[in-house]
């Protein structure tokens, strides 16, 4: 019996669950070696990296994504558990927050407002349809957030969700240049950016490298998120 040639094993392993999970932790583990040895630096994101890998292998093989998700959907339950972990190091943090409450807050409102409005804005100069504007406005919080006002408004969240991975992935590999050339310093600033503008990804890079600005990007996110989740349905109702 002849044994059996390398595209043979690959198509059965493609069908099994367990494959996309160590994919999915192969492809994030080849990013956090390189950007580790990149001495961390931002353009080298880990979780960009690990998608180029897994996009390319799936392209590659002809493995549709609904069978590679099938196993690597485990990894995406547990982002649940991670968002409430984050209540940790915002109990830690809790002294500063509190002294910084009334310029989060404002913070947070300024930026929401100012994320949706430019997103928008632009969308709509540029000749988008309206589906497109109603997909692009919330793409600043979170994705199950984020997806949610998407349907509420009529647009598409599946667009959504690619724009918030997008703006995640823009945020954490561009958002410390950008505060550096402002020449922010002020980790609670810097950390609210984060947060506001690149949700998950924008605060893990945060915790990465300060934990006060991990713990205002980790606050900065929760609250975006409810401010876009109330402000922009009811904006848009009074306004169209």
């Amino acid at each position: 019996m002849n044994p059996p040639d390398l595209e043979q094993i690959w198509v059965y392993l493609s069908q099994k669950p367990l494959t996309g999970l160590t994919l999915t932790l192969c492809a994030y583990v080849a990013g956090d070696w390189l950007y580790e040895k990149s001495g961390r630096h931002p353009l080298l994101n880990p979780v960009p990296i690990a998608i180029i890998l897994i996009a390319g292998l799936l392209w590659a093989t002809g493995v549709p994504y609904k069978d590679y998700f099938d196993g690597a959907q485990f990894v995406h339950f547990l982002l649940g558990p991670a968002t409430v972990a984050l209540a940790v190091p915002l109990y830690q943090q809790i002294e500063t927050l509190t002294k910084s409450g009334p310029a989060l807050l404002a913070g947070v409102l300024i930026g929401s407002g100012t994320a949706a409005g430019c997103a928008y804005g632009f969308a709509y100069i540029g000749g988008a349809s309206t589906e497109t504007l109603y997909s692009i406005a919330p793409k600043s919080v979170t994705a199950p957030i984020a997806m949610g006002i998407s349907e509420q408004l009529g647009g598409l969240p599946s667009l959504t969700a690619v724009l918030v991975i997008l703006t995640g992935i823009t945020g954490a590999v561009f958002g410390p240049l950008v505060l550096n050339l402002t020449r922010i310093k002020d980790w609670r600033a810097r950390g609210l950016a984060m947060g506001v503008a690149a949700h998950g990804l924008g605060t893990s890079r945060a915790f990465q490298v300060n934990a006060v600005a991990g713990a205002f990007a980790g606050l900065a996110m929760g609250l975006n998120g409810l401010a876009t989740a109330i402000l922009i349905p009811l904006i848009f109702a009074l306004v169209f």
